[in-house]
């Protein structure tokens, strides 16, 4: 289970590598336990530029149970513990929870990829969830006193920025979605290994399909 564990997660630990909005890196070279970053790119969110450094660890039967997140710098939110853990329905264990009311197709799956979930954590920090806090406090102000919760999110923002590795460039809105489009421009199926999984090409197959068309006349007219 763990060797299959392995190769699951280097093969999305390089992919990520290639993103412009998170930083991974192995600590330890364990690659059961990253460093990883989520860098705000969106210009509305209140933490735009943020650099937010996390501690990912995951479970020797990845994918079939979820990995722990916990972010280094605590962050105030009503989602985020004052340790740095998160209450997030993705990041808990597969199934239906009766007592929680939560569904199973909110709940983490085989599925799910360490994608989905910084995704769903980028999401959670500006779509916050007050019914069910896990900082009551953070929960409380930002419905009271909105000025105040954005006031307190700029700080975390601001300290979050001691993080960003020395020589390291900070993407933007517009040089991360240029980037994501040239990617997408250059994109060739030599340089994928999908083309393979699909047993030749289609030409291949259109000359396959008129060899039995040819068969079948011959076949008819005798």
């Amino acid at each position: 289970m763990a060797g299959s564990a392995d190769r699951v997660l280097m093969g999305e630990y390089k992919s990520l590598q290639k993103e412009t909005w998170t930083h991974v890196e192995l600590v330890n070279d364990n690659i059961f336990e990253w460093h990883v970053a989520l860098i705000v790119t969106n210009p509305d969110s209140i933490y735009y530029g943020g650099f937010f450094k996390a501690k990912m660890t995951f479970p020797k039967d990845y994918p079939y149970s979820p990995p722990d997140f916990k972010f280094l710098r605590p962050l105030f939110h009503p989602n985020i513990y004052p340790d740095g853990r998160l209450c997030i329905s993705i990041l808990h264990q597969p199934g239906e929870d009766a007592m929680s009311g939560e569904l199973a197709s909110e709940r983490w799956s085989p599925i799910q990829r360490v994608e989905t979930v910084l995704i769903s954590v980028l999401s959670l920090l500006d779509d916050a969830e007050v019914s069910s806090p896990a900082n009551v406090d953070a929960a409380v102000m930002l419905r009271k006193d909105k000025e105040a919760y954005k006031k307190r999110c700029k700080e975390d923002l601001d300290v979050s920025k001691k993080d960003i590795p020395e020589g390291f460039v900070m993407p933007t809105h517009e040089t991360a979605y240029a980037k994501k489009a040239d990617d997408e421009h250059h994109f060739s199926w030599s340089d994928s290994e999908d083309e393979a999984d699909f047993g030749g090409s289609d030409t291949d197959g259109d000359e396959e399909m008129a060899d039995e068309d040819e068969e079948d006349s011959a076949s008819d007219t005798e």
